[in-house]
């Protein structure tokens, strides 16, 4: 009895196969187009991704507005070739991107930083206040931008460290770009002792800028008298450089001042504890002790 239901079973499966070979084969062959539409699309985004890449450097485009579109580029390919995916496999794309808009708005609220992020990301390539290989400061982090993503920016700092700073914060702070400009002012600070001579110590300070030959003398030098502080005299300091050599040039003034200073024995406070031990107090302590 048994092998009599097998075998009317088989018989049905085969007939159903058999009535239903047409729509088997029409979804077999939207499953096989449904993946080769899936590979082609990711390949397509990549390649789309690294052209525009290549593009924009040949033509001399900033790599930080390179990065960012080549990225919105590639995920827009992968979202167009996702919904022509489910189109392939018989899904009603409208409805599909119709959730897609709800679930988009509900996860947007709840991803408020994320989007205002994104926005932020737009408003950096659009106004551009920092680029690929500046050094900026932004709200006391600084280093080299390595990249301006579509949320994020990385920095590289001095000592190799890989800074990750959300776009929206560097929005919301002050941003601090010391290598827009190819030129730099070095502001250096003095303090000599109040017997020292105003004139003496403008002339040592003067021949140690004179012969640095980096420091742009055309642009003028300013030796001051800048402040009457209560234990020195500070002299004010200020030079143009080259930004590329406007930190050699700061430590170098720093060792030649000192250096000259000494030359000319004109002394640099520093701060320093008198004690005085008074006979009469220790004598009467040492009566009350008894």
């Amino acid at each position: 009895m048994e092998e009599i239901n097998l075998s009317g079973e088989i018989d049905k499966a085969a007939n159903w196969f058999a009535s239903n070979q047409e729509l088997l084969i029409q979804y077999a062959v939207n499953v096989v187009s449904a993946i080769v539409i899936l590979i082609v699309g990711l390949l397509v985004a990549k390649l789309a991704n690294k052209t525009v890449k290549r593009v924009m450097s040949l033509r001399g485009i900033d790599a930080t507005i390179s990065d960012f579109l080549s990225a919105i580029i590639r995920y827009a390919i992968i979202a167009f070739t996702i919904i022509a995916v489910l189109g392939k496999l018989g899904i009603q794309t409208a409805s599909v991107i119709a959730v897609i808009g709800a679930a988009g708005l509900a996860v947007g609220l709840a991803l408020q930083g994320s989007l205002s992020n994104f926005a932020a990301g737009v408003l950096l390539v659009i106004f551009r206040p920092l680029r690929t290989g500046e050094y900026v400061i932004i709200g006391g982090v600084e280093g080299t931008v390595v990249q301006v993503q579509i949320f994020s920016t990385t920095l590289r700092s001095g000592d190799d460290r890989i800074i990750v700073i959300p776009n929206g914060k560097i929005i919301a702070n002050d941003i601090i770009n010391t290598s827009r400009e190819p030129n730099r002012r070095t502001q250096i600070m003095v303090g000599v002792a109040y017997n020292a001579d105003i004139d003496e110590v403008k002339r040592v300070l003067g021949d140690v800028v004179k012969a640095d030959k980096r420091i742009q003398h055309e642009k003028g030098i300013t030796i001051r008298l800048h402040e009457m502080a209560p234990s020195s005299l500070n002299f004010i300091v200020r030079v143009w450089t080259n930004n590329n050599d406007a930190w050699s040039v700061y430590w170098d003034l720093m060792e030649g001042f000192k250096r000259t200073l000494d030359q000319h024995n004109i002394s640099i406070p520093f701060p320093q504890m008198d004690v005085y031990l008074h006979q009469q107090q220790a004598a009467v302590q040492k009566k009350i002790d008894e």
